[in-house]
């Protein structure tokens, strides 16, 4: 009896089996092929109209229907929804549409795709609709309207001797033009839903808590405060430190420190109001022992308000501790209450006397001869200083020229010099053959004076009462 083979027979079988498979699964995939060759594929969505394994001569009636019943749902920030109806619009489906190109995009034998992918497409002119009815009911939309809070930066609050940061406000205001556009392309392509915060539509504020830029805005306000200057004014202190500062700190829109310059003016010039004497009346005790208020002239500490402004400006903003002098304009010689001293020229008018202490010690006195007040020349009064002193040289002011051995001015044209055309000084010569304003004196005293005085050198011009 002869065997029979088992296992080629197997394998034959088998073998015709996967042909029959083969032709089978290939006589399905073009019979479907034929079949896509008129209809859409699987999870096919054309402007949000489902027409999956629709006849293509059934589109227009299904997009119709779509639109029939278009409502758009705008989610808003707060959660609170609006619907835009596409009849409020005038929403239509377009006959004179492209819709045709997508037939030709769908190649029927690639619509096992269509089993794994969904098919999205967008016409651009599948729907037309009422422009200015569309705005109207944009315009109209409770979220441009009601309850619309503001969105605002990160700011920052001073407490306890340093800054904090308190959190930005998103708010709820929409920018409309971007709200117009994202609302318009969400109705044309047919969508049903649109998340007005994911589509950036939300006017949001520029700096936040995690932007690099607050970090060193922070930074920046808590290093000026940290600033810390002790102004030495004559024998006093004035100290400025964040207790003040604070209140001249200010951030912009960008997020950029702003020293309020205006304020450190005005604390500079209240300095300056409280310790420049230049020009202020002084209690005076004169060489005949009695005290006499002397008023005007130009003496006296005085500040440079606007440099030292500028220069108090970049102390904060270094946020170091110093101490320091202002800006001076003009410097006394001494500190005290009474910036006088102990060096200066006194000269009395009303008794034609003048005296030079220095150091305290009584170095020159004499008898003089002021300007004449008859005739609209008298020495003004005031406290003055000494502004240089030459020898061997022409004076000259109007009507009048002479050469002196020693000139002293101390108020612009006016000074002490040498007068040797006099033969006498002092009693009331000034009143009848007075000067143009200046101090004469004899040669010895000019001499003396000269020989003794430096520049910055007090003198006191005054009357007794």
């Amino acid at each position: 009896m002869k065997s029979i083979d088992t296992k080629r027979l197997f394998k034959k079988g088998f073998f015709e089996n996967a042909k029959i498979i083969t032709a089978s699964v290939m006589l399905v995939y073009l019979l479907i092929s034929l079949y896509f060759m008129n209809h859409f594929f699987f999870n096919t969505i054309i402007n949000g109209a489902d027409v999956s394994l629709k006849a293509h001569s059934k589109a227009e009636e299904i997009i119709t229907s779509y639109v029939k019943n278009y409502k758009l749902q705008l989610i808003e920030r707060n959660g609170k929804t609006e619907e835009i109806a596409g009849q409020g619009i005038g929403m239509e489906f377009n006959r004179k549409n492209s819709i045709s190109k997508i037939h030709k995009m769908q190649s029927s034998f690639k619509w096992p795709i269509s089993l794994f992918k969904k098919q999205n497409f967008y016409v651009k002119d599948l729907f037309i609709y009422n422009k200015e009815y569309l705005e109207d009911r944009i315009n109209n939309l409770d979220c441009l309207n009601k309850d619309i809070i503001e969105p605002q930066n990160v700011s920052f609050r001073y407490a306890n001797g340093c800054y904090e940061v308190i959190k930005e406000v998103y708010g709820n205001k929409l920018h409309k033009g971007r709200l117009y556009e994202v609302i318009e392309m969400s109705i044309l392509k047919g969508q049903t839903v649109l998340d007005l915060d994911k589509s950036f539509c939300y006017i949001s504020p520029k700096y936040t808590l995690s932007s690099d830029k607050t970090q060193r805005a922070k930074d920046l306000l808590n290093r000026y405060v940290s600033a810390k200057i002790t102004y030495i004014l004559r024998s006093n202190k004035e100290i400025l430190d964040k207790d003040t500062i604070n209140q001249w700190l200010s951030v912009d829109e960008d997020l950029e420190i702003v020293i309020d310059e205006n304020a450190v003016r005005s604390y500079v010039r209240g300095l300056s109001k409280k310790y420049d004497t230049a020009g202020a009346a002084r209690k005076f005790k004169t060489s005949v022992n009695k005290t006499v208020e002397v008023k005007g002239g130009f003496y006296g500490w005085k500040m440079n308000i606007a440099a030292e402004t500028q220069v108090l400006t970049e102390n904060i903003k270094s946020g170091e501790a110093l101490e320091k002098e202002p800006i001076y304009i003009q410097k006394a010689l001494s500190r005290d209450e009474n910036d006088i001293g102990d060096t200066y020229v006194e000269i009395n008018i009303t008794r034609q006397y003048l005296w030079f202490y220095k150091a305290g010690k009584l170095i020159a006195q004499g008898h003089i001869v002021s300007g004449n007040p008859n005739r609209g020349n008298a020495t003004s009064l005031g406290v003055y200083m000494l502004n240089y002193k030459e020898t061997d040289t022409t004076i000259r002011g109007p009507g009048y020229e002479a050469d002196v051995t020693y000139w002293m001015p101390f108020n612009g044209n006016i000074g002490i010099h040498d007068a040797d055309w006099r033969y006498s000084f002092g009693g009331n010569i000034y009143k009848r053959n007075g000067t143009h304003g200046c101090i004469n004196v004899p040669l010895y005293l000019a001499k003396r004076i000269f020989e003794n005085i430096e520049e910055g050198t007090p003198v006191i011009c005054y009357e007794e009462q």
